[in-house]
Formats: C-alpha cells, structure tokens, sequence
C-alpha cells in the first residue's frame, strides 16, 4: 500500500538502510504516492507518466547550490515534454540536444539557440547546416572526421572535443561508442589548429547514473590537462562541459549532489574563472518528478513460472529494465511477494520487462501498476510498436513557485 496522505503533492522520504543513510544523508524529493493513486483512479485510459514540475524546479535550483559555477544545460533527450522544458526554461537551464527535432522543440519556447549545446558527437551534414542557420554556435566533436564535416559547414563554430574518461561505478558505462582517447585528442587539437578551426573547449560523460564522484574529478583533470594543449596549439580553449550522469534514488545508494558537488567545485579551482563551465543533466532534474503508471492486462503460468503482463512494455516506456536499471514499483495490493516474470502487452518475444522480480502474489488482472522516479526515459522511449497507443503525460504543479 502507498504513503499516507499529505497536505503537500510530494513528500520527502529517506530509506531506513544504514548504509545509505551514511552514502547519502540528504532526503531525496518524491512525487506523493497518494497524488498518483488518486489520479490513476480518477482517469485512466492508457498507461501515463504523471509529472510535478514544482519537483524539476526544487531539483534545479539544488543543483545550481551544489555547484555554483556550473550552469545547467538540460538533456531533452530525458524526457521532451514541451511544458517541462518551458519550467526548466523558467529556471535559467541551458539545453543539450541530439536531433534537430529537438531543436525545433525549444526554439518556440523562446529559448537562444545561443543556449543549446548541439552534443550529439556523429551529425549529418545537413543536421550541422540547419542547427547553425537556426543560430546554435557549440557543437561537439569527437573524431578528425567530425571535425572536418563541422567546420566545412560552418567555420565559424564554436567546437568542444569530448574525450574519454573512466565510467567506472556508472550504472551505464558511455565510454566506447563516443570519446576520444589521448592519441586521437591529440590528433584533433593539431588538425583543428592547422584549419583554422575554433575548438575552444573540452567534455567528458562520467557514465550514466554513476555513482562515483571520483569520475568528475578525473575527466575535469583530464580537460585541464587537454586545455593546456590547447593552448600551446594556438587555440582558444574557454569551455569546460562536464557532462552528464548524475544519479537519482531507486533501489541503491547514491551519492547526493552536494556530495558530487564537492568534488566537481574543487576540481574547476584548476580553471580560469572566465572559463564557462556547463553540465548536461537530464535524469537528475526530472526522474524524481514524476511516477510511470500502467495496468496489469493478466497472468499465466508457464513451465512452472508465474508471468504477469503489462499494458505498457519494453515499447510502452518501461525500456531501462533491460539494461539493469532498479525501479522501485508499489501496487495496491498486499499479499506476500513471490517471483514473477513481467512480459508488455506486444507479440514480440523480446518484450520482457523483468524476470524473477519480487512483487504480490495476489496481483491480478486490472490492478494498477506504479514505478517510482520514472520520470526519465520512460515516454522518451516509448513506440506505437504493435499498434498499442503512446503513454499520456500529465503535467501539473504541486505548488506555487
């Protein structure tokens, strides 16, 4: 069963396990389980995703107190619901894009192209073009080859190299796919001095969901490092993006903010203070804001295991189980918990949820189903795979600003 009610439409709760209340002392912000309930009695027609942006405001201003110099630059890949970029907007964040559609999404809200990093590290030439024609002025790069394409459509650019750095203890290590290892970096600071190229600064991604500050303060000390390059290049270096992958509480302990914080503050003493230094947090600022509510469409046992199906799946929004990702999941119901195998509503084999997760045995068909902090990459995500509709978002606020 859920929390009691409050007279607040979000409650703060700290877990009782000893050794997180040592990881993280700081009482972590949650959308109020009774606000959930109530909405998913009042109205339900599909799975949806239900959001308090009083939540991404309080998350964004905690994160600009635990780290003053750097200024926020929200990943709309999280989640690119047009009213909660408009609340982050309000709140002074910048923005990180991956797709020009995602462009197009901020530019009537008003936001400067000015403030929207373009940190997707492989562009098509005419994603290149069109971004620079709307005003955008940093883009990242990460290859010769990047480099090369960027700068022939626009030679003006503002251009920052993301650099490889340790992911370890990251839910999600980000290293492989992108980065540039120390010999390629190298190799980029010497082409773009011989084009004439502007790469005026460096980023890093210390792994998603990481739980080990230690990361930030080894990929800033990196930076430091290829800023001196740089420099002795000819380049202007005046940019320092530290990234993503500040964790939100599920299941295991996190380090804080102000924890991280700490680390990343005494790190950036190593910098100018006329260096702009930008962050790019997505699932910080909006998983806890919201909750992922879908419907049990029935059980079976099969070889000896007991399956549940959801209306919403792998397609349907719930996409991060599969990568091991931890969501703390209440029911209404009460009964002892046994292990079920939990199977989305499509034909296709692949959507299973999770396997061997303890939850009621007394589940049945019609309960509801609510996944806590969900408010990232769940609706992101979500296809109309099979003909089963998109989840609804709601969008309220908790209480005046």
């Amino acid at each position: 069963m859920g929390d009691r009610p409050s007279s607040l439409a979000r409650n703060r709760e700290q877990t009782a396990n000893p050794q997180e209340q040592l990881f993280d002392t700081h009482p972590e912000v949650s959308l109020d389980f009774e606000v959930v309930r109530q909405a998913a009695r009042q109205k339900y027609t599909r799975p949806f995703l239900i959001i308090d942006t009083a939540i991404v405001r309080e998350k964004m201003r905690r994160f600009r107190a635990a780290m003053p110099r750097v200024r926020p630059h929200y990943a709309v890949k999280a989640n690119p619901d047009r009213r909660v970029l408009k609340v982050l907007a309000q709140e002074g964040a910048g923005f990180e894009i991956a797709s020009t559609a995602e462009l197009d999404l901020l530019l009537p809200l008003g936001v400067p192209a000015a403030d929207v990093f373009f940190s997707n590290p492989m562009r098509s030439r005419e994603a290149n073009a069109y971004a620079a024609a709307k005003g955008v002025r940093w883009f990242v790069v990460d290859s010769v080859d990047e480099l090369r394409r960027m700068h022939a459509v626009d030679p003006a650019a503002c251009l920052y190299l993301r650099i490889a750095t340790p992911n370890i203890g990251s839910d999600w290590p980000l290293s492989g796919k992108f980065g540039a290892g120390a010999a390629e970096a190298r190799e980029i600071v010497a082409i773009a001095a011989k084009l004439g190229a502007d790469l005026a600064g460096v980023t890093f991604h210390a792994g998603s969901q990481c739980r080990n500050p230690e990361n930030w303060r080894v990929g800033i000390e990196k930076a430091r490092t290829l800023f001196d390059a740089m420099a002795k290049a000819g380049l202007r270096p005046r940019l320092l993006d530290i990234g993503g992958g500040f964790p939100v509480r599920h299941v295991k302990p996190i380090p804080s903010i102000e924890v991280i914080g700490a680390v990343v503050n005494e790190a950036l003493q190593a910098f100018p203070e006329d260096v702009q230094v930008i962050a790019e947090p997505g699932r910080y600022l909006v998983s806890d804001a919201g909750y992922f509510v879908c419907r049990v469409l029935g059980s079976a046992t099969r070889a000896g295991k007991r399956w549940m199906h959801w209306d919403a799946g792998l397609f349907g929004g719930v996409i991060e189980t599969t990568e091991g990702l931890k969501y703390k999941i209440r029911t209404d119901r009460s009964g002892p918990d046994i292990a079920w195998h939990v199977a989305g509503p499509t034909c296709d084999s692949v959507d299973v949820v999770m396997r061997d997760e303890p939850l009621p045995s007394d589940l049945q068909e019609g309960d509801f189903i609510y996944i806590r902090n969900a408010g990232a990459y769940t609706t992101a995500y979500a296809s109309g795979f099979n003909g089963f509709p998109l989840p609804e978002v709601r969008v309220f606020e908790s209480r005046p600003r």
